[in-house]
């Protein structure tokens, strides 16, 4: 019976999520970064999504850091990831890529990130941030273009990326902001006249207001449970 016992309880144990202490809820004195590219830099400003989501934090006393930088891709953050990221010791980074890596191929393909190369890269950064005691959450890259039923010249693409992003969350055992998901259903709804930019983006690809408040209401409800 002791045996039985003590057999039940290990195949309980070993039935834990591996990360299953990424789920604890941010506390007082954490520190999160918000790791990408143009996108996230812009973030930082007035009604950009970084600043809306510190706000939301103020009050617990959690600090928000945006490192993101213009043009970047997923090499790039491989590169600067020790200086702007593991060095300030993160309780939690939000890693937001991709655009540039699909967006940067198209104009160039020599200029691009390629899928096999996109996908160790984000396990590498993923690996060195935990190896460094921090936990990460994933999201899919946005858009391109805010025309609907993937009339967008790269939208196979960025699926194809985000695709990546999503079947590494679920291999590393790491929470997911659907980025893409959240755009798509929300321009399915609100571009009726199936225009290019200006419901979420200013430009195709950079958020507006709009934009930036369904970024920062999307990735609360998966890092601040």
């Amino acid at each position: 019976m002791r045996m039985a016992y003590l057999l039940t309880s290990l195949l309980s144990i070993l039935a834990l999520p591996v990360f299953a202490e990424d789920s604890a809820p941010l506390k007082k004195g954490d520190k999160v970064i918000f790791l990408g590219d143009s996108i996230t830099q812009g973030g930082g400003g007035p009604k950009g999504y970084v600043t809306l989501i510190k706000n939301a934090f103020t009050e617990k006393g959690i600090e928000v850091v945006n490192a993101g930088i213009s043009g970047n891709k997923v090499p790039n953050l491989q590169g600067r990831l020790e200086k702007d990221v593991l060095a300030k010791k993160p309780t939690l980074v939000v890693i937001y890529i991709g655009i540039n890596d699909v967006w940067h191929g198209a104009i160039d393909p020599t200029k691009g990130t390629t899928k096999e190369k996109f996908e160790e890269g984000m396990k590498d950064i993923v690996d060195r941030i935990q190896k460094a005691g921090g936990k990460v959450v994933l999201c899919t890259p946005t858009v391109i273009g805010e025309k609907t039923g993937g009339a967008n010249k790269l939208d196979a693409k960025l699926d194809e990326y985000s695709d990546i992003t999503r079947k590494l969350a679920k291999e590393l055992k790491l929470p997911l902001v659907d980025l893409r998901k959240a755009f798509l259903d929300h321009l399915k709804s609100n571009n009726p006249d199936n225009k290019e930019s200006k419901v979420l983006t200013s430009d195709t690809v950079h958020l507006n207001e709009a934009g930036n408040k369904l970024v920062a209401e999307t990735m609360l409800k998966v890092i601040d449970k």
